[in-house]
């Protein structure tokens, strides 16, 4: 086969050995060099200055002395609108080379590169240095220091509180760097620290002056619930919510407002005057100086109620003038109530001048001394045996307190509510609201009591019982309750009898238990304590006593002793324990009994 005489010859071709520029290899190599040596030197990623050459609306062509221009966008500029050709600006490497051979480089990276070395140098140092504020953001405001964006805390734009932040955007302003966080690359700066260092030597120079009872102009830099904070020229002082005005003051909002300069007066300060008492209040004469000098006990005035409490109200009839209207005075009644139920805060009320301290600068007051005393005429219309209605108010262990009006009340003792009844405690009376008729025993118009009596209203039933219960007299009764030494047995009439245990015995040697009816002798009857005993066994011992309650009184026959029987009978007729309705029978028996004697 026949060799490719064409190709073979390109492959042995010494294309160097073509000189188409007219230098040789050599000469060619030499020159390459001294062309290197023209060339800057630069790596990636590091900083470097450039010289710009053309500026147009999109991109700025900035020369580093490399091998091609780098090319940056122009709106990496737009904080220096004056930029022009023949500028020196720094950029930062990226890339030598891109795919398309062209030198990447930024200048926004390298301003940050350069500012993060600048703001970690000026927090080391301490230096002063001016930032634009671009915008707010939560908590303050966002400001371009170098490039960087930093943060500007609220607390640290002045030494008062800003309410305001919108006033301070789109201005350049002196900081300090506080505070750098390396590993999130944040920066927090101060105006306040710049503030807080002039108003030092001013501090020093007004705490070294101050002077109980010295009077300094101040203005309201904060307004709490307690008290309110006066900035006197770099040093803050407390005007304590007390000291604000004489008067009642439930919010110093209403006394004072934000921004708003007054003299104040010193009250006290601690060693290190850090902490510094002032006053206002002191500075305007105190309201019971300038009390009417013609007011005096007795006298009716008329103010605002300020303040409440369950044992009283305040009033205040003048500013910084405040009287007690305590709840006794409120009402005649005795009974215990709330203030509350009689007045409520803002109510507008009258009152009398009870008792007048100006020294002590105290004032007692009352109501009630506006309405007449019903226990001025108390003996004309409450008059010994007069018949009234009560109200049941409480209960005590040894009686009812009941009110028969407003500011009148009276006590039934426990041994004047029933003729009959044996009454533990009230309670098992009445009940407290209940509508009761009482009869007035006594008046102590002096110590005001009124002595009051329930049973006075029916005749003493136990001056008809002395009739009937005689003793030797036998009746039918029933036991209800056996104790140790005695039983119980309900005779007649709703009345009571003891029993002792001897006499329980019956006639077959057994003894009597609960809920038997038996024949009962009275042995025994005491009309002042109200007790009768009685006894089965005497009526088998003593010989045949007939039961019935109508036993002839001793040495008596016939007449009213019949007539009695008969009544006796009648009543007995209808029920085995009467009560206090029947006392009208008993009544009329006891009126025969009298006629026959």
């Amino acid at each position: 086969m026949a060799k490719n005489t064409s190709t073979q010859g390109t492959a042995d071709f010494d294309w160097d050995a073509l000189a188409l520029d007219g230098y040789s290899k050599i000469q060619r190599s030499e020159l390459s060099d001294k062309y290197e040596v023209t060339l800057t030197s630069i790596n990636e990623k590091e900083v470097v200055e450039g010289t710009v050459v053309i500026v147009t609306k999109k991109e700025v062509i900035i020369n580093i002395g490399y091998k091609s221009e780098g090319v940056v966008p122009a709106s990496e500029f737009r904080y220096n609108p004056d930029l022009k050709a023949g500028d020196t600006v720094d950029v930062y490497v990226e890339c030598q080379e891109d795919k398309t051979g062209q030198l990447v480089v930024s200048h926004r990276t390298a301003r940050m590169h350069k500012a993060w070395i600048r703001v970690n140098d000026v927090l080391r140092t301490g230096e002063v240095i001016t930032g634009y504020v671009k915008c707010r953001t939560k908590g303050g405001l966002i400001v371009d220091v170098f490039g960087i964006e930093a943060f500007l805390p609220g607390s640290q734009i002045d030494v008062k509180p800003i309410r305001d932040y919108d006033v301070y955007v789109g201005k350049n302003m002196e900081f300090k760097v506080v505070k750098i966080n390396q590993e999130f690359r944040n920066v927090v700066v101060s105006h306040k620290a710049l503030i807080e260092a002039e108003l030092e030597e001013q501090k020093k120079q007004i705490i070294s002056g101050l002077e109980k009872g010295q009077v300094l102009e101040g203005t309201v830099k904060n307004i709490t619930s307690y008290g309110v904070f006066i900035d006197l020229g770099g040093v803050d002082g407390l005007i304590h919510i007390t000291d604000l005005s004489w008067g009642r003051v439930n919010h110093p909002e209403e006394i004072v407002e934000l921004d708003q300069k007054l003299n104040v007066v010193i009250l006290d300060f601690d060693d290190d005057k850090k902490r510094i008492a002032l006053g206002l209040k002191q500075l305007q004469p105190h309201p019971w100086d300038a009390l009417n000098a013609d007011l005096n006990v007795g006298d009716k005035v008329s103010g605002k109620v300020v303040v409440m409490a369950d044992y009283g109200a305040f009033v205040e009839i003048a500013a910084g003038v405040e009287g007690l209207i305590h709840v006794s005075e409120m009402s005649w009644s005795q009974h215990l109530r709330s203030a509350q139920d009689f007045m409520t805060v803002g109510d507008t009320v009258e009152a009398v001048i009870l008792t007048l301290d100006r020294e002590e600068r105290k004032m007692s007051l009352g109501i009630k001394q506006l309405m007449p005393d019903p226990w001025a005429n108390i003996e004309g219309k409450y008059s010994v045996s007069s018949k009234h209605n009560a109200k049941v108010r409480n209960f005590t262990n040894f009686g009812v307190f009941v009110e028969l009006e407003e500011g009148v009340d009276g006590l039934i003792h426990i041994s004047d509510l029933s003729w009959q009844k044996k009454i533990k405690h009230p309670s098992e009376f009445c009940k407290v609201g209940d509508e009761m008729e009482v009869v007035v025993l006594e008046i102590d118009r002096e110590n005001r009591r009124i002595s009051l009596g329930h049973k006075q209203l029916e005749e003493n039933p136990w001056d008809v019982f002395e009739t009937i219960f005689g003793e030797g007299s036998v009746h039918q009764g029933t036991i209800i309750e056996n104790k140790d030494k005695s039983g119980i047995v309900a005779l007649p009439y709703g009345v009571e009898g003891i029993c002792p245990s001897k006499h329980l015995r019956k006639e077959d040697g057994s003894n009597a238990k609960v809920e038997e009816t038996l024949d009962f002798k009275v042995i025994e009857f005491n009309k002042e304590s109200k007790k009768i005993v009685v006894s089965h066994t005497r009526t088998f011992e003593e010989g045949e006593d007939k039961p019935t309650t109508s036993a002839k009184p001793a040495g008596k026959k016939g007449g009213a002793g019949s007539s009695t029987s008969q009544a006796v009978k009648a009543i007995n007729q209808n029920t085995e324990k009467s009560t206090l309705g029947d006392l009208d029978a008993l009544s009329a028996l006891k009126e025969k009994m009298e006629k026959g004697n």
